[in-house]
C-alpha cells in the first residue's frame, strides 16, 4: 500500500482515498519491521468514489478500543491523526512495509541507542578560548541525563542566598531556548523532553513582545536563554508568565542575583539529588505518538502557530531524511556538520540534532556571529563533509567570490571564466545523465574548482543543500559552474521538516526533488499545467497546531493530507517544483491568477543591483513592483544602511554612474541605474505569458527589506502584508491614475 507519488490525472479521486493509518500492537522493546499481523490498516483499494462517512466512523470506533501503541496507556488510545491538546496521542501513519512500517521510537529510544553505539565517538564540538573542547556521545547522553533531572528538580535546598526555589518541570509544559547554537541548546533541549516536557526554541531576534507570545503559549515553566542581553527580554515579560518557575543562563556568567535565576553550572547541579527511577519513570511513560517538541511558525501571514511534533514526527524522519541523502554511519565514516542556522527553526533541528544523532555525526558549533562573517572561517577549520545553507547564505558566498574575482589579474579572470563555461556545461549534462568526464574538465578541477572548495571550507564536502527560501537560478548556476552541485530540498515545520529532496545523481536546477521514501505527495486540483496545491502524507506529518483546531482542520483534510498552501507540479520524470504560494498570488481585476516569485525573481536576474523585489497588483488592472538596492547592512543590528555594496558600485560603474549610495541613485534620478532596470523590467515582460503577467509601474525604495525592519522572517521569507502596509502610499501612487500608463514600465519617484 505505500507509494512514494500521485500523479496529477488521480488527484481528486485520491482524495477520496483515506491515508494509510495503522494501529499496531507489538513489544516496544522489539525492533525491526511491524508485522502485518500486528498491523490493522485504515485504508481501502483506490476507488473513485467517496468514502462513505457512516462506514468510516463505524470502522474508527471499532479500532479505538485498541491501544494504539501496545504501551500502558494511561489516557484514551489515539483514534485520530491529529490532535491539538498538549498531552493529546495521535494516530501513527504506518505502512505495511519498508521504512514507514519500522517501530516508532522515542527520543530516548533514539539517543539511547546513539549512546550505545557511538559512545565513544565524538558527538559534540565547542570553540572556547581558541581550543575545540569535545563531548562523546556517551558524555553527551550523561548530560542530557542530567539536565532532564535538573528540570525535574522540585524544591532547592535553602541553601541559596536568595531563597527556596521552586523548579519542577510539569509534563506537557515547555521549556524555551533562547540563544545562538552551542551544546547547552542541544542538552537543554533533549533534556526538556526526557523530562516530560516540550523542547521550544525562540529566534533570537524576536522582540520581548513576541518572545512573550511563544512561552505563554507552550505555557512555558523554565526559559534558558543564552545571555544578558537575551535575559533582559525575558525579565521584561516575566510578570505576565503565569507558568514560568526558572530561567536558565548558559552563554556567559551571571550579571546579577535575582530569584529563579540560575547559572548554567548551578543548574547543572540542581538534579544531582534527583533519583534516577523518578527521571525513569517518565521516559517510560513517554510514547511515540505524543508531542514533544514544539516549532513556531514565523507568523508570515498572522500569530505564529505552534507546530507540535511526536516522538515518532522527530525520530522516524531523522532515519528516513538521512538513509535518502546517504548520510555515512559513524561506524563506516563519521559525518561532519557545523551548526550555525537558528534551531528554533525546523531545518537545523531535522539536520543538527536529529539526524546527527541517528547516524553517529560530530557536530561543531560555529560562533555567534556566524552569519555576520565568520562562517567561512569555521567552515575553512571542519572541512564539513555535509552543508545546509539557506539562499541568503550560498548568495553571500557568491557574492563575496565574485568580489574577489573582479580583482584578480586579467589572466586569472580569464581562467576562472573559463573554468567556469566548462564546469556548468559538464555538470548540466552529468544532471541529464551523461556520464563522461571530459579532459578540459579535469584541467578545470585542478586548476580552479579545488582551490575555490577549498577556500570556503567544501573540499571535503559531498552533500551541499540549501532549503527554507526559495534560491534563485543564478544562484545555483553560479555554483554549479564550479563544480559545486548546491540541492534544493523542500518542506515545512509541518513535514518536520523535509519532505523532497534532490540528490547528486538525481536532480533538476530549480527542482525540489522527488519525495523521501516513505513520504507521498499529492497535487490538488491541477490546473491545465499541472500547477495545484502540494499536499503531504506520511509519518513526517505533524500532530496539529497546540491549541488550535481551526487552523489544524485548515492544515489536514478530512483524508489527513496536509495541505502545504503552496502550488507546484511534477515533471514527466516526477520532479518536484514550487511555482508560488496560494496565500501569495495576485488575483488582478481582470480575474488573472499570477504566483509573484517567479516574476520577482526573473527581475532579480535581470538587474543585479536589486537586493529584494515584491509584486503588488492583487485586484489592480495592472501589476507594478517595488524595488530595493544591494547595500551594506550593519552587522551588529541588521539594519540596512545607505552605501551600496561593493558589488553595486561595480555595477554602477560599468553603466557610466558614480553613485555610491541608494540614497544618491533616488535622488538624482540616476539615468544610468534607471535605464538599466527598465532594460530589466522590460525583458523580463518579453517573456511574460499574458499582459496582465506584465510590471507596468516600478519604484526604489530608499531601505532594503530586513529582519531589522520588520519586512523579512527569521528564515528571511518576505512578509508580504508587512510591506504592503509599510509602502501603502507608494502602492497607493501606482494607481492614483486608475489605469496603466499609455507607454509601459514606468519608475516613480518614491
Amino acid at each position: 500500500m505505500r507509494w512514494t507519488m500521485l500523479c496529477e490525472s488521480d488527484a481528486r479521486m485520491a482524495l477520496a482515498e483515506p491515508v494509510p493509518t495503522a494501529y499496531f500492537n507489538s513489544d516496544p522493546q522489539g525492533n525491526g519491521e511491524v508485522s502485518l499481523d500486528d498491523v490493522l490498516l485504515n485504508s481501502s483499494a483506490r476507488t473513485a468514489e467517496v468514502h462513505n462517512t457512516e462506514t468510516v466512523e463505524d470502522t474508527k470506533t471499532e479500532r479505538c478500543q485498541i491501544d494504539t501503541l501496545g504501551f500502558k496507556a494511561s489516557s484514551p488510545p489515539a483514534c485520530n491523526v491529529w490532535t491539538t491538546r498538549r498531552d493529546g496521542e495521535v494516530r501513527l501513519r504506518m505502512d505495511e512495509q519498508g521504512i514507514g512500517s519500522e517501530v516508532p521510537k522515542t527520543v530516548h529510544d533514539l539517543f539511547q541507542e546513539a549512546a550505545s553505539k557511538y559512545g565513544d565517538y565524538y558527538a559534540l564540538a565547542s570553540k572556547k578560548g581558541g581550543e575545540w573542547i569535545k563531548l562523546t556521545y556517551k558524555m553527551y547522553y550523561d548530560e542530557c541525563w542530567k539536565a532532564a533531572k535538573s528540570f525535574l528538580k522540585g524544591k532547592q535546598d535553602c541553601c541559596n542566598l536568595i531563597s527556596c526555589l521552586q523548579l519542577g518541570l510539569e509534563r506537557f509544559h515547555g521549556v524555551c531556548i533562547l540563544g545562538f547554537n552551542s551544546a547547552e541548546w542541544f542538552i537543554a533541549d533533549i533534556g526538556a523532553i526526557l523530562a516530560g516536557g516540550f523542547a521550544v526554541g525562540i529566534y533570537t531576534t524576536n522582540s520581548p513582545e513576541a518572545c512573550h507570545y511563544v512561552a505563554e503559549n507552550c505555557s512555558a515553566n523554565v526559559l534558558v536563554v543564552e545571555n544578558h542581553k537575551q535575559l533582559q527580554k525575558i525579565l521584561e515579560i516575566q510578570h505576565k508568565l503565569p507558568h514560568l518557575k526558572a530561567i536558565v543562563q548558559y552563554g556567559e556568567e551571571l550579571k546579577e542575583k535575582r530569584p529563579n535565576l540560575y547559572s548554567w553550572s548551578e543548574f547543572m547541579d540542581l538534579g544531582k539529588d534527583v533519583p534516577d527511577t523518578q527521571l525513569r519513570a517518565i521516559i517510560e511513560s513517554q510514547k511515540p505518538n505524543q508531542c514533544c517538541t514544539l516549532i513556531y511558525t514565523s507568523g508570515t501571514t498572522g500569530q505564529p502557530k505552534g507546530v507540535m511534533l511526536s516522538h515518532d514526527n522527530l525520530t522516524w524522519t531523522a532515519a528516513a531524511a538521512g538513509r535518502f541523502i546517504m548520510l555515512t554511519d559513524a561506524k563506516e565514516k563519521q559525518e561532519l556538520v557545523v551548526s550555525y542556522l537558528p534551531l528554533s527553526h525546523i531545518a537545523a533541528q531535522m539536520s543538527d540534532i536529529w539526524s546527527a544523532m541517528t547516524f553517529g555525526v560530530q557536530v561543531f558549533f560555529a560562533q555567534p556571529d556566524a552569519l555576520k562573517g565568520t562562517l567561512v572561517d569555521t567552515l575553512r577549520e571542519v572541512r564539513p563533509t555535509a552543508f545546509l545553507g539557506v539562499p541568503r547564505v550560498w548568495e553571500k558566498m557568491e557574492e563575496k567570490m565574485k568580489s574577489i574575482g573582479a580583482k584578480s589579474s586579467a589572466l586569472r579572470r580569464k581562467v576562472a571564466s573559463w573554468a567556469k563555461g566548462v564546469g556548468l556545461q559538464t555538470n548540466l549534462k552529468r544532471m541529464n545523465g551523461y556520464s563522461e568526464v571530459p579532459v578540459n574538465f579535469r584541467l578545470a578541477r585542478h586548476l580552479v574548482y579545488k582551490k575555490v572548495r577549498k577556500a570556503i571550507g567544501l573540499d571535503r564536502c559531498t552533500k551541499c543543500y540549501t532549503g527554507a527560501a526559495p534560491i534563485t537560478r543564478e544562484t545555483l548556476e553560479f555554483f554549479l559552474s564550479l563544480n559545486i552541485p548546491v540541492f534544493e530540498l523542500y518542506g515545512m515545520s509541518e513535514s518536520s521538516g523535509p519532505h523532497t529532496i534532490s540528490l547528486p545523481h538525481s536532480f533538476r536546477l530549480t527542482s525540489c526533488g522527488k519525495e523521501v521514501t516513505g513520504c507521498r505527495t499529492l497535487i490538488h486540483k491541477p490546473d491545465g499545467n499541472g500547477n495545484g496545491e502540494i499536499c503531504f502524507s506520511g509519518r513526517h506529518i505533524f500532530m496539529g497546531y497546540l491549541n488550535m483546531e481551526e487552523k489544524t482542520k485548515e492544515a489536514i483534510d478530512e483524508d489527513g493530507w496536509l495541505h502545504s498552501g503552496d502550488l507546484g507540479k511534477h515533471d514527466k520524470d516526477g520532479f518536484l517544483y514550487i511555482t508560488g504560494r496560494i496565500k501569495e498570488l495576485i488575483i488582478t481585476a481582470g480575474g488573472e491568477n499570477i504566483p509573484p516569485v517567479p516574476i520577482e525573481d526573473a527581475v532579480k536576474d535581470a538587474v543585479p543591483i536589486i537586493s529584494n523585489a515584491m509584486l503588488v497588483g492583487d485586484k489592480a488592472k495592472f501589476l507594478a513592483m517595488l524595488l530595493t538596492l544591494k547595500c551594506t547592512v550593519d552587522v551588529e543590528t541588521g539594519e540596512p544602511g545607505d552605501d551600496l555594496t561593493p558589488e553595486a558600485v561595480e555595477y554602477c560603474q560599468k553603466l557610466g554612474s558614480k553613485a555610491t549610495k541608494v540614497s544618491e541613485i533616488i535622488s538624482s534620478k540616476d539615468k544610468a541605474i534607471y535605464a538599466a532596470i527598465q532594460k530589466g523590467i522590460s525583458a523580463v515582460n518579453e517573456g511574460a505569458v499574458s499582459n496582465a503577467q506584465k510590471v507596468q509601474k516600478w519604484v526604489l525604495l530608499e531601505k532594503d527589506f530586513s529582519v531589522f525592519g520588520g519586512e523579512l522572517g527569521p528564515t528571511m521569507k518576505l512578509k508580504r502584508p508587512v510591506v504592503a502596509q509599510k509602502y501603502q502610499d507608494q502602492i497607493a501612487q501606482f494607481y492614483a491614475d486608475a489605469e496603466p500608463p499609455a507607454a509601459p514600465e514606468t519608475a516613480l519617484r518614491p
